[in-house]
């Protein structure tokens, strides 16, 4: 340490401990100082995703905005601090429910769940249940749906039992993989945010390259170093109504649709290290992202400038700029008759148009320039979910649908508002990973239908930049989703989420009246 430079004393999970105050956040002392990679950064700092929680002397705090300064003198516990013994507990929950998938968001839950049920040791499960949605409300889940969430939280208490200790993890390591379209793991680790993520993996001595205003990468000795030389203001949601950037074409169409610009909102922002003269790691370091980083420009930035300076380079992508930059799932506009045919129009997509073909022959296919931020037709089920859906709603009854590699699912909305979802997939090989990926793409087909959109201008230039304002349906407005898994089917395993993504979106715009614009709030 510098003379005269300010020195915080605190206590890290149990470990007293001195550290120069370089102006830091309580995050970026964690992380940067003292190599806690547990908690993560997923607002990149907005404090509104819930994945750097940790507890200041007992009580949760988002630690991406506590100004590390504030920590002086205090107990700081991550999720690599709390009790042995109730972690081991918090992780066999969250495996055996499904309760984590990729695993960046949930160091941050188990954090606040640990501190909750403390608290509420003696209340009523009823009660608790509540305690637990009000919770989550500082958290954000992209991939579970919240529901297994709960049942984990209710196999830590002991509402319910954990029946399936002889589980082979392997197979569910490749049902998630099927899943969630890159190489991914099952175990109660990930729980804990061990999944290899690219900014917890990268060397030591890493230099950290953000970019600036104007997109060119600013390098620092730390993420904080870098973020001050970048000088980036901090984005914001907009108060500018989102809209639909194509028309419905003209024609006699029993129904028609218009969606708008989405954000596929993954958690993890892109990054990548490399060593000089080295291959760069994997944005995909434990799952898909649903698609939207499958041509991620990180790894080809971190290799560059790791050989232009000399040493290892952490590439990381800010929230803003995986909004402004990010592909996005192509809107559409269309109209359908009962007999199959129609008209689809979607933004210009590579590929877009042989995707909707394979599932809707009948429709006539345009694409249509539109000013905006880039598109993907890898993102889930883009393009031919949009078709299957206008088809089922033009058809007068919905029997379910079948994806593009074969898998079939159905689904319907109850009478009391919950989803009821079947799917066919092959051999289901953990059943436990293909229920969880089901119910979280049956919560993403849901949250798409009822409450998602992203204001982009008429210029393309993208104005939602926080994760709150991106629309993801909460744990509390989740409705209960009950999955059956065909058990006889004995094909080759294949992704099964897409068409239950497709499934539902198709029965929840069917049981709305299929009312054109998407979203479809309560209030249209």
């Amino acid at each position: 340490m510098n003379d005269g430079e300010r020195v915080l004393s605190l206590v890290v999970d149990g470990e007293e401990i001195d550290v120069p105050d370089r102006g830091d956040t309580l995050l970026g002392l964690l992380r940067d100082q003292l190599g806690k990679t547990g908690p993560k950064d997923g607002c990149s700092p907005q404090g509104q995703c819930g994945c750097c929680t940790v507890l200041v002397d007992g009580q949760p705090r988002v630690a991406c905005v506590t100004p590390a300064r504030r920590a002086h003198g205090k107990h700081i516990t991550t999720i690599d601090g709390l009790d042995s013994d109730r972690t081991e507990r918090w992780t066999s929950a969250f495996c055996e429910s499904g309760g984590s998938q990729c695993g960046f968001c949930t160091p941050g839950i188990v954090v606040r769940l640990d501190a909750l049920e403390a608290k509420l040791d003696d209340t009523t499960s009823e009660v608790a249940h509540d305690a637990v949605d009000q919770a989550l409300l500082a958290h954000l889940c992209r991939c579970t749906g919240w529901q297994t969430i709960h049942e984990a939280w209710d196999y830590f208490v002991g509402a319910s039992s954990i029946a399936t200790a002889d589980r082979d993890l392997a197979a569910a390591g490749i049902r998630a993989s099927l899943e969630g379209g890159a190489n991914q793991s099952v175990s109660p680790a990930v729980a804990l945010g061990r999944g290899g993520f690219a900014a917890d993996t990268s060397p030591e001595n890493s230099l950290v390259a953000v970019q600036d205003e104007a997109g060119d990468w600013v390098i620092g000795e730390t993420l904080n170093e870098a973020r001050q030389r970048a000088g980036k203001v901090q984005g914001r949601r907009t108060t500018v109504d989102h809209s639909w950037p194509l028309d419905v074409p003209e024609g006699d169409w029993d129904v028609s649709l218009q969606t708008t610009w989405i954000e596929p909102a993954y958690l993890e922002t892109d990054a990548s290290w490399c060593v000089p003269g080295g291959q760069p790691s994997t944005p995909l370091a434990n799952g898909g992202a649903f698609g939207a980083k499958h041509a991620s420009s990180l790894p080809a930035v971190a290799r560059r400038l790791a050989d232009q300076h000399d040493r290892p380079v952490l590439a990381l992508a800010s929230r803003e700029d995986t909004v402004r930059s990010g592909p996005k799932r192509p809107p559409v506009a269309g109209g359908a008759r009962a007999d199959g045919t129609g008209h689809l129009r979607v933004v210009s997509t590579p590929g877009i148009e042989a995707v909707i073909a394979s599932v809707a022959p009948g429709l006539t296919i345009e694409t249509v320039d539109v000013p905006g931020p880039p598109t993907s037709a890898s993102i889930r089920g883009a393009g031919w979910v949009e078709a299957v859906v206008l088809l089922a709603g033009a058809s007068g009854s919905f029997e379910g649908v079948t994806s593009p590699v074969g898998a079939r699912a159905k689904a319907e909305v109850l009478e009391d508002g919950s989803l009821k979802v079947w799917v066919s997939c092959g051999r289901p090989l953990d059943v436990i990973t293909l229920r969880s990926y089901c119910i979280g793409a049956a919560h993403m087909a849901w949250s798409w239908l009822r409450s998602e959109a992203l204001t982009v201008d008429v210029e393309g230039e993208v104005h939602d930049l926080t994760v709150r304002s991106f629309g993801v349906l909460r744990a509390v407005d989740t409705p209960r989703i009950d999955v059956v898994i065909d058990l006889t089917d004995d094909r080759e395993p294949m992704n099964g989420s897409d068409a239950v993504f497709a499934a539902v979106a198709a029965a929840g715009w069917i049981a709305l009246g299929c009312r054109e614009k998407w979203p479809v709030s309560a209030e249209s």
